[in-house]
């Protein structure tokens, strides 16, 4: 059973409907028999962690076309959780609509705005007013609980059969190897299940994933960089966002390709407090296989 029964803590918070990508993620993560929440919004999973609603939340953060969800960053640096594992998700799309419609009979596409993105190619092909929801899933479902003729939704096949909608075009996602990178966040010290093997890089490879704040000076995100450079540290990925109590200053992310307490690690987080006004580790984890 994975949803949510009355009286018990459920183990993964996640942003939809069931059917959402979110979820499939908390079952390859966590497994198909784990239990679930499903909240209305990113804020809503990391409320629901923070407040012991749910053990875990569970949140993309990248995906391979549209790049990075900019949302999550701010909830991670505001809410007091730590990052305590990722899991990489396949992103396949279809059109689907109530039942005895065909595509010359669709007038309006409902979607998240990423998912729209992620079928771009296929969507320009006809003359359909696009409109975004919060959840692919929720989109289905919206249709379905309306009756709404005219009307299609970009999701999963396995949401668009839970909904009983048919499917009129399957594999539209625009890049066949589309995926998405989720985060597992969890108060710090929490227990949790160990993660699926097949989620996890067979190797055991290391992610840990901090924030920095820096001085508006030339040079200063120089400096930075310089310290991982000098410790052999690889960075996956480096992302900036604004400093919400600081106007026109900003925050990285970054993504490196190591444990959090190897010495090498250790020795360059040290050093980065001499050059930044803010050093944050908000997890370090086994990376996600395909990840």
């Amino acid at each position: 059973m994975t949803d949510h029964q009355p009286g018990a803590t459920p183990l993964a918070a996640f942003s939809g409907e069931p059917g959402a990508f979110a979820e499939d993620a908390v079952h390859a993560y966590f497994g198909p028999a784990s239990t679930t929440l499903a909240v209305g919004g990113f804020r809503a999973v990391f409320e629901a962690v923070a407040d012991g609603r749910a053990a875990a939340g569970v949140v993309p953060i990248e995906n391979l076309v549209n790049g990075t969800v900019r949302e999550n960053y701010d909830l991670l640096l505001e809410f007091p959780l730590e990052i305590r594992g990722e899991v990489v998700v396949p992103v396949h799309l279809c059109l689907a609509a109530l039942p005895g419609e065909r595509l010359e009979t669709i007038e309006r596409v409902y979607s998240h705005v990423q998912a729209l993105g992620q079928a771009d190619a296929f969507l320009r092909t006809r003359p359909w007013t696009l409109l975004t929801t919060y959840n692919t899933a929720g989109a289905g479902k919206s249709i379905m609980e309306r009756g709404e003729r005219g009307a299609a939704a970009v999701l999963s096949p396995r949401a668009a059969a839970r909904f009983g909608l048919e499917i009129l075009a399957d594999g539209i996602e625009s890049v066949p190897e589309n995926r998405t990178r989720f985060l597992v966040v969890a108060a710090p010290g929490a227990e949790l299940p160990s993660p699926a093997a097949a989620a996890v890089a067979s190797d055991g490879a290391m992610r840990t994933t901090l924030v920095l704040g820096v001085r508006n000076e030339p040079g200063t995100l120089l400096r930075c960089l310089a310290v991982f450079a000098a410790h052999g540290l690889n960075l996956s990925s480096l992302e900036s966002r604004p400093a919400h109590d600081r106007p026109w200053d900003y925050v990285f992310w970054v993504d490196l390709d190591a444990d959090a307490d190897a010495p090498s690690t250790s020795a360059a987080l040290r050093e980065l407090g001499a050059v930044t006004t803010l050093v944050r580790v908000l997890g370090s984890y086994v990376q996600g296989a395909g990840g």
